[in-house]
């Protein structure tokens, strides 16, 4: 499994490439991550990593356990946990931190993160249908219209596409590309959209089909 870091999706914004053209980012801000435990069971073998800082007030918030497991590690709370399988253990301290150096030489990388929650949606916003006539007569405009069949096999076939819950899923966007790297503020710029709204948490790695 290729390393994840924790990063913030700060917003969006435009940079000029060299050929004085526009590239709308949008700008992540990945503070390093921190080793929170190095983990070897049987064959398997990762990392947990810690990330996010958080204020005092914050830390009083933290549970007793989770106290007392970055006790251990010699790290301060923060504010979220996430665990990568790693081929090779041997390069991983507990407290090491780990940064956007290890993105140096990357142009393409993969982002996952919750997408933003549009409540409860209709067939045509959720859906995109396209609805039936919108002229005066017509009694169907916005519903899914009928799901129902007759006597055989008289019931509604599951699975089929229906209004309720939209958004709030983990998405994955794949080969994003890379457009700067500010290692002083911790930032990363990367060409499109990313998933979430402002302030959500995103997971950064290397592209898995395109070359680096």
């Amino acid at each position: 499994m290729t390393l994840k870091l924790l990063g913030i999706k700060v917003g969006m914004t435009r940079l000029f490439d060299t050929g004085g053209n526009v590239v709308v980012c949008s700008v992540i801000k990945a503070e390093p991550n921190v080793v929170s435990q190095v983990i070897e069971q049987g064959n398997y073998k990762g990392i947990q990593l810690a990330a996010i800082s958080m204020n005092e007030a914050k830390q009083r918030n933290v549970s007793k356990p989770l106290k007392g497991h970055f006790a251990k590690s010699g790290i301060e709370p923060k504010r979220y946990l996430h665990q990568c399988a790693v081929e090779d253990i041997s390069s991983f301290q507990v407290g090491s931190a780990i940064g956007l150096e290890s993105l140096d030489g990357v142009k393409f990388v993969d982002i996952s993160g919750t997408s933003k929650g549009k409540g409860y949606q209709g067939v045509m916003k959720r859906h995109n249908f396209a609805g039936g006539p919108a002229a005066h007569g017509s009694s169907f405009h916005r519903h899914g219209g009928s799901t129902g069949q007759r006597t055989s096999p008289g019931r509604c076939l599951p699975g089929q596409k229906k209004a309720g819950h939209m958004g709030a899923e983990k998405v994955t966007v794949q080969n994003l590309r890379v457009v700067q790297i500010d290692k002083d503020n911790n930032l990363i710029m990367v060409e499109g959209a990313v998933p979430g709204p402002k302030n959500g948490l995103l997971y950064v790695s290397k592209s898995i089909k395109l070359s680096n």
